[in-house]
């Protein structure tokens, strides 16, 4: 069982005990500054679009999770290893910043089918390949189904400095340091509570060559390179979700 070390969080750890654990690996997070137009016809109106002097942030965050187990014990039967692509921005809800997710494409159909019987999350499944080969990790998605609407997704990322953590204040900490998530249902609001140690990032390279999951949104991207950062592994504890709004 992972040590807590809570000193990096933003506000305590839920008293409610955790229910999951993830090991979340080769994470790469791509991010874009964009305008909050862009975003709040896709946001529920209860939460607030978080900024970082003044912007707000879109990211597209690929990764690979091992160990998906119960209380860190027992193997979430044939999903206990997957890939996943997050589309991301940021909230505030009562004051506790988290992640606000416009879609997750999960690479393993009975994963994603869970995730939406028993979360409003908006899980779809996705065919994703992952490659890692001379410290290049390759990520290749393509949504499936009739209903998926159109999400495809491929890029080649490198990391390309020494390990380091984020400073506090820093944007670095602002995009990576997230310890809750919210969604909704109608007119139910709902978070979900994470914790991880703090995130060992490297800066990253990269090229996406397929994105068209933010236009699946009608998000336009800025013409420019994407802020990457990289990070090998985090174990992660998750929280049983719980209505937080009527």
């Amino acid at each position: 069982m992972m040590k807590m070390q809570t000193n990096h969080r933003p506000y305590p750890l839920p008293k409610r005990p955790w229910i999951m654990t993830q090991t979340w690996n080769d994470v790469i997070f791509a991010h874009w500054p964009i305008s909050i137009d862009q975003l709040k016809d896709n946001v529920p109106p209860q939460l607030e679009i978080d900024t970082f002097e003044g912007r707000a942030w879109i990211g597209i965050v690929p990764f690979h999770i091992t160990d998906f187990k119960v209380r860190d014990v027992f193997s979430i039967p044939f999903t206990d290893a997957f890939p996943e692509i997050n589309l991301r921005t940021y909230v505030v809800y009562d004051d506790k910043p988290g992640v606000y997710f416009f879609s997750l494409d999960a690479g393993h159909w009975m994963a994603a089918r869970l995730a939406r019987m028993f979360t409003p999350l908006a899980y779809h499944f996705a065919k994703i390949d992952v490659t890692k080969k001379d410290g290049e990790i390759s990520y290749k998605s393509s949504r499936q189904g009739r209903n998926g609407g159109n999400g495809e997704f491929e890029g080649l990322f490198s990391p390309s400095s020494t390990n380091f953590q984020s400073e506090k204040g820093s944007l670095d900490e602002w995009l990576t340091e997230r310890y809750c998530l919210y969604t909704s249902s109608e007119k139910n609001m709902y978070r979900i509570d994470i914790h991880h140690e703090k995130w060992e990032l490297q800066k990253a390279e990269g090229e996406i060559l397929a994105e068209t999951l933010t236009s699946s949104h009608g998000i336009i991207l800025p013409d420019e390179k994407p802020l990457l950062h990289y990070a090998s592994c985090n174990k992660t504890l998750i929280w049983p979700i719980i209505q937080v709004k009527k």
